[in-house]
């Protein structure tokens, strides 16, 4: 009688295939890239078209104050609705360890002006040094030339 001796320790193989792994991870890459443009922090307003905005890059910021107004009169801080006469005392908190008090406003082209004004005027009364309106640029004004001046050569 012979004893039988398996050899399957000869079999097992000690290389890892990352091709499973690899498509795991460009499915993830693919869905993120989806993805990230539809996660603003903004409230949605279509905002006042002007022929020349002029360009306030700090309010792309991620640490920027930025209140919007929509066009039903509610006012946003970030994206947490608040009441006009918590406004001041909430920006002011977000405003305390800044050097640079500027708040960006975001007001719906169709609000009310007067709600746009409160909302100012309560921001204004907690020490903000600058309030910048934000507007879009009004489509085929970038090609338009001034009008002629009124005086004469």
């Amino acid at each position: 009688m012979a004893i039988v001796k398996r050899n399957e320790g000869k079999k097992v193989n000690s290389n890892i295939n990352v091709t499973p792994m690899v498509d795991v991870m460009l499915v993830l890459l693919i869905i993120f890239m989806v993805i990230t443009p539809m996660l603003q922090n903004k409230v949605n307003v279509e905002l006042a078209q002007t022929d020349n905005p002029t360009a306030m890059p700090d309010a792309d910021h991620e640490d920027a104050v930025v209140v919007a107004v929509t066009r039903d009169s509610k006012i946003f801080l970030g994206q947490d609705q608040v009441s006009l006469a918590d406004l001041g005392a909430k920006v002011g908190d977000q405003l305390q360890n800044k050097t640079n008090k500027e708040v960006f406003f975001r007001a719906d082209a169709r609000a009310h002006y007067g709600t746009v004004m409160d909302a100012i005027d309560a921001v204004r009364t907690t020490g903000v040094e600058q309030v910048g309106l934000l507007t879009e640029q009004r489509q085929g004004a970038e090609n338009r030339q001034p009008p002629p001046s009124a005086g004469g050569e």
